[in-house]
């Protein structure tokens, strides 16, 4: 009979485990207790000392969350990239490192990253510019921060290690808020990081393409990529529930007040008509999916010191502090304050927001 973990993974995009692993280690390195977080992140000790066992996306994200949240450090996910040893990407790391061009490298790269994590795909562009794309794929967008800060401080890291340059992107983009971003990290990630964006991505410019990578080997690749397409097809996974399909699409409308089913529709490639009747043999609404995304990012926002009342309407496609604060009574019972206590609102989350629509 098959063990229960393995039954569950069967069906959810998962990951190799390493980030995770990092940040378990991490952990144990700053006296932190970690049976408690992995325990809420529904992850065993075994998968957190086993490399050989994957781990669901979802719980690999809310391990970090937790994890981050313990030592209160906001940039866990880039501190993590910044300490990683590279190699230690394995086949993936082996195969970009013997392409001949930096051109090459990121294209098998967004290739075959499924093979590590098959909840985000990478997708790779060329023309004037060099653009790295990342879509979460049967995994929720909104709680991540921590990871996906992670794989683009490694995407940096690799193209000034492929290259021997310092290579600079001209522009990074973040779906998730945030206020600010320290300047301990300029130097790698450049002067142009925007938060609350309609997509994930990395700007390079074009030039870099053609820039040929020191350690090529094109007998050494050759091989690689063979391998690399045997473990690509063996990780090939089914498309994500709508669920998570209309959420992925509504976060990055919901500041600009166009999150509405039409557009999410249009957005998804269906009518409208089809996107409710496949909601509804989930169980759901779009008007209930909203509101439980529009509550727990508010619940996140809030805990963030100095991000005021009003940015946080606006990030929630409330064109009104007032709907929010109604909106926020509606699930609470209170009032969204600038005061309101990170330890209260842990308490919230208890709170299922349909059950008062």
């Amino acid at each position: 009979m098959r063990h229960s973990g393995e039954m569950r993974l069967k069906d959810v995009p998962t990951a190799s485990g390493g980030i995770a692993r990092a940040a378990y280690e991490f952990a144990v390195r700053a006296h932190v207790p970690v049976r408690p977080l992995l325990k809420a992140a529904n992850l065993t000790m075994q998968q957190a000392k086993n490399t050989q066992l994957r781990i669901a996306v979802k719980d690999q994200i809310k391990f970090l969350n937790l994890v981050a949240e313990k030592l209160d450090d906001e940039f866990l996910g880039i501190r993590l990239a910044q300490n990683a040893d590279l190699r230690e990407l394995g086949l993936l790391y082996y195969v970009m490192a013997s392409s001949d061009s930096i051109s090459d490298a990121l294209r098998r790269g967004a290739r075959y990253s499924t093979i590590h994590n098959e909840g985000v795909h990478i997708g790779y562009h060329t023309g004037k510019s060099v653009c790295l794309t990342f879509d979460y794929v049967g995994v929720a967008r909104q709680p991540d921060r921590h990871q996906i800060e992670f794989f683009i401080t490694i995407l940096l890291r690799m193209c000034r290690k492929l290259s021997g340059l310092s290579l600079v992107p001209l522009r990074i983009k973040f779906m998730h808020h945030r206020s600010h971003l320290p300047a301990e990290f300029k130097a790698l990630f450049g002067r142009d990081v925007e938060f609350a964006c309609s997509a994930d991505e990395v700007l390079y410019a074009g030039s870099i393409a053609q820039t040929p990578t020191i350690n090529a080997d094109p007998y050494l690749n050759a091989l690689l990529v063979r391998y690399c397409e045997e473990a690509f097809t063996k990780r090939h996974k089914k498309s994500a529930t709508w669920q998570l399909k209309v959420e992925n699409a509504i976060i990055p409308l919901l500041p600009h007040g166009q999150a509405r089913i039409g557009k999410i529709a249009r957005e998804l490639g269906v009518s409208r008509r089809t996107l409710a009747r496949r909601l509804a043999s989930e169980g759901l609404t779009f008007r209930k999916l909203l509101d439980r995304l529009r509550f727990d990012l508010a619940t996140r926002y809030l805990r963030e010191k100095d991000l005021p009342i009003s940015e946080v309407a606006w990030l929630l496609g409330y064109r009104e502090t007032s709907a929010l604060s109604h909106a926020f009574r509606r699930w609470t019972g209170r009032t969204p304050r600038r005061q309101y206590h990170a330890k209260s609102l842990r308490r919230s989350r208890q709170f299922r927001p349909e059950s008062r629509i």
